[in-house]
């Protein structure tokens, strides 16, 4: 196991000296691994990683941590949060088309493996509207069923393409010609500043 990559992930927490009853440290960390309890000193490392602005380092060493571990969906979440740090982030409402209304019929995999097509509201050349192209992750769920409502992250295979998509704006997703599911965009942030290791 990849030890070294998990405490220097943890080396970004807060230093035992300065840290609060409510804060994470290198020392709690080290606790689950002394332990045997690789799965929890991971997870709190995501979890920490989702509310802090940290540098590609920690997702790339906790990514290889998570892959080591073979927890594939824990990796990729990693490698999508390294992505997210060069990239942006934007979060939207989605709602899927029943499947009634759509030709889908299957669950949507949660994981960042789809990569639908959206409406984000341009016009194509030829007087249409142009799609764009991004990865779907869907929080806190594995799947997203036909019908099912949830947020999701996106990531635009162009970024440039999405740089008016503001917080409000209804995106539509498509897998073919028809509107697969609609959505409500609720969070957009730029590429992160660099952040400098400890």
């Amino acid at each position: 196991m990849d030890v070294p990559a998990l405490l220097e992930a943890a080396s970004l927490l807060v230093p035992e000296g300065a840290a609060t009853e409510n804060d994470l440290t290198v020392g709690d960390i080290w606790d689950h691994l002394v332990h045997d309890e690789w799965e929890i000193a991971l997870g709190l490392l995501e979890e920490l990683g989702g509310a802090r602005s940290l540098p590609v380092a920690f997702w790339q060493q906790l990514a290889e941590a998570a892959e080591e571990l073979r927890l594939e969906r824990s990796a990729r979440w990693c490698r999508w949060r390294c992505s997210e740090i060069g990239n942006g982030v934007i979060r939207a409402d989605l709602t899927l088309c029943s499947a009634a209304e759509a030709r889908r019929r299957t669950p949507i995999p949660g994981a960042g493996v789809l990569r639908p097509m959206w409406d984000i509201g341009h016009p194509s050349p030829t007087g249409g509207r142009a799609v764009g192209i991004a990865r779907l992750w869907v929080e806190q769920l594995p799947v997203l069923e036909p019908g099912g409502r949830a947020t999701v992250r996106l990531l635009p295979l162009t970024p440039a393409h999405w740089t008016d998509v503001r917080p409000g704006r209804q995106i539509n997703m498509h897998e073919d010609r028809t509107v697969a599911g609609t959505a409500v965009v609720v969070e957009v942030r730029g590429p992160a500043a660099t952040v400098p290791a400890r």
